[in-house]
């Protein structure tokens, strides 16, 4: 969304005589002012006879105007449909009766436009003159949605396959449990879409949804821009006064209780080498309420920027994480709070305790006059610096219309600032920070943190899908199996030593698509050399990993990476043709008899001389391996990137991958092998 500046005015009035220059002490700064109540950019308003609530705002700086339809209602309870109401906002832009998804789109770029829809209304911007086509087109997405099956089909996909990555998302896992935890699976917030809620939704829930909700009085229809009061009564009356208005009802919830007591509700995750930790629970905190501002203040001091609290603590005196933070957020039918940290395993329960630590300290004693100058000082600038976007000042004219504000509430907020005291921020945390009263998630590997957690409450196992459950007794390994046996079970899968031996260089090529994208994988290996590269099969290289007697180098989108001396060990280590023939140098231990896709797996953790780390799972049946994840150094810490082994082909009698899935957050790339070559010779200048 693209933004010009707002007008802001604010009057200063100085008037010093000489006498009075004369009789001032320059050694004591001067007291502050008074905080002014500031002249916000103005906004215009009408209401249409179908009951659409207009608002315009005028800014004439750039010759471009912005459109915006946005939905009042409150969220709707999904189901056994969930993810239906996404997915209806959606396809709402994907064609009309009028026109095709290709002609809309098409239509949209020949003028340089936007317009994207969602389950709670649209967007749209252009240059003013094209305002007349971009209303056409706003109009015709608006009236005429034609819902095609087809398309329907494509997002449906597209949303089981975001699914399907995020089960092995720790932050996905996080947010779905979070959600689980504090509003319940039958409220709003807490129901999350899953592979078979949205394999249900048909063209008819979408229809159905659309039917309901896109009504005239209930929505709001947002100007800005280059357009004047009399253009926009103008193009409001001939687009949108023949939308028909009708009946719309809003749900009703309980409001959900937080925990009688705090208890730490654990999803195991076994591949993580950290934990995200999430103090949390709902609060009845209404928007625009008399303690709403009070309690801002309360968590910028808390844990609302870098200089907070939590993150001080956390980050500057323990090092614990790369950042903490808390969230207090406002909401007509349920707030939240929330304190949060990305930590290493081993201190997982350190960090747990200093989080409490600092809930505690802000509840019983008063914050210092200078941390309450800074949280004041940070609100105020980014209240400031918001009034220069004209969008935010419509913003605030539909916020004062959907939740009842105060005309002066915005005009008033920083005097209202201004005045929150110590002791009202004290206040505050006695009423919304409750420490006795939490859920205490953490998801990462529960072997290595559980024993640490029982000091904060009892421990609750649950499962990505937010279902308690108890968890079964680690299952004993096979009497005198060792890491090196599992390893030599495997490589006698693939071919056996000697058959591995006799290969002295490959190639290999795979093939994926991305995105609608086709993507090309590489990988030649000879002697002290390797090169793996993943292009689109013709001009553009997007990351080239090269090995070349000892010599590492990595390139990505063009850029040469920086190495740590793990990630160049590492990188040596998988240039051999068959890497584990050569597992001398490294530490391996046999970690546990565990279970992938319904499957026995033997899990062994290697550890090289340099930092190097990598965890492999091998088939109980077949003795081959089904997943490796290499731990790799982040900004954020240490992660481990899996890759999945779906499938090998056996050639010349020795088996190799012949299908690999990557997967690194919400993205999942599966490459198939298309071509192999066994001891072909290679050119030097390939490893150049």
């Amino acid at each position: 969304m693209k933004f010009t500046k707002a007008i802001l005015a604010i009057g200063l009035v100085a008037g010093m005589g000489d006498g009075a220059l004369a009789q001032v002490d320059r050694s004591k700064a001067p007291l502050p002012g008074p905080a002014h109540e500031i002249k916000i950019g103005e906004y215009q308003s009408f209401t249409l006879e179908n009951g659409l609530q207009v608002f315009v705002v005028e800014n004439h700086k750039l010759p471009r105007v912005q459109f915006s339809i946005q939905l009042k209602h409150d969220p709707v309870l999904e189901g056994e449909k969930a993810g239906y109401v996404s997915i209806a906002g959606a396809l709402m832009g994907t064609g009309t009766a009028h026109r095709t998804k290709a002609q809309l789109d098409e239509e949209i770029d020949f003028i340089g436009a936007s317009l994207n829809t969602s389950a709670y209304g649209l967007y749209a911007s252009s240059l003013t003159k094209h305002t007349e086509k971009l209303l056409e087109l706003i109009t015709d997405v608006l009236y005429n949605p034609s819902f095609e099956q087809s398309e329907l089909d494509k997002l449906k996909t597209q949303t089981i396959s975001g699914i399907a990555a995020g089960k092995d998302d720790p932050g996905t896992i996080a947010s779905n449990v979070r959600g689980f935890l504090l509003y319940g699976k039958n409220h709003p917030y807490g129901e999350v879409a899953t592979e078979k809620t949205v394999a249900s939704i048909s063209i008819e829930d979408c229809r159905g949804y659309y039917n309901t909700y896109f009504k005239p009085n209930n929505a709001y229809l947002v100007m800005v821009g280059d357009i004047t009061m009399k253009a926009a009564k103008k193009a409001a009356k001939e687009n949108f006064s023949q939308w028909k208005k009708g009946e719309v009802k809003n749900e009703t919830f309980p409001f959900p209780p937080a925990p009688q007591k705090t208890f730490v509700a654990l999803v195991d995750r076994p591949a993580s080498v950290q934990s995200i930790i999430n103090i949390a629970y709902p609060v009845d905190l209404k928007v625009g309420s008399e303690d709403a501002l009070k309690a801002k203040v309360m968590n910028q001091v808390l844990g609302g920027s870098f200089s907070a609290r939590l993150n001080q603590n956390l980050r500057e005196e323990h090092a614990y994480t790369y950042g903490a933070s808390s969230q207090l957020t406002s909401d007509d039918l349920v707030g939240r709070f929330s304190a949060s940290a990305s930590v290493r395993n081993e201190v997982t329960d350190s960090a747990i305790y200093q989080v409490l630590f600092e809930l505690n300290r802000i509840v019983n004693g008063p914050v210092g006059p200078g941390e309450l100058k800074a949280a004041k000082a940070s609100i105020a600038g980014a209240f400031g610096r918001s009034l220069e976007r004209p969008q935010t000042i419509a913003g605030f004219a539909v916020n004062t219309a959907k939740y009842n504000l105060p005309k002066d509430y915005y005009s008033s907020y920083l005097k209202r600032l201004d005045a929150v005291s110590v002791a009202d921020v004290q206040e505050a945390a006695q009423k919304y920070i409750r420490p006795g009263h939490a859920y205490i998630e953490v998801v990462g590997k529960g072997a290595e943190v559980e024993k640490g957690l029982g000091q904060f409450g009892k421990v609750k196992y649950y499962d990505i899908n937010g279902n308690e459950y108890v968890p079964k007794a680690a299952r004993p390994l096979p009497a005198g199996l060792t890491a090196e046996k599992v390893i030599e079970n495997y490589l006698v899968a693939l071919g056996g030593r000697q058959g591995l031996g006799k290969i002295k260089s490959v190639k290999l090529v795979y093939k994926a698509n991305a995105m609608g994208q086709d993507l090309y994988m590489k990988i030649y290996k000879s002697p002290g050399k390797s090169l793996m590269e993943i292009s689109n099969g013709s001009d553009f290289t997007f990351q080239k990993t090269l090995c070349n007697e000892g010599t590492v180098s990595m390139m990505v989108m063009g850029n040469k990476q920086s190495l740590s001396d793990g990630e160049e060990e590492r990188i040596k280590f998988e240039s051999a043709v068959f890497p584990d023939l050569h597992l001398e140098a490294a530490k391996i231990s046999l970690v546990a008899l565990g279970q992938l896709d319904g499957k026995d797996v033997y899990v062994v953790e290697a550890t090289f001389p340099k930092g190097a780390k990598k965890v492999d799972y091998f088939d109980v049946e077949t003795g081959l391996k089904v997943k490796v994840e290499n731990e790799v150094s982040t900004p954020e810490g240490p992660k481990r990137f899996p890759l999945v082994i779906e499938g090998y082909k056996e050639v010349q009698g020795i088996r190799f991958p012949s299908k690999l899935v990557q997967q690194q957050g919400p993205v999942k790339v599966t490459f198939e092998l298309q071509e192999i070559e066994i001891n072909p010779t290679l050119e030097s200048s390939i490893f150049e």
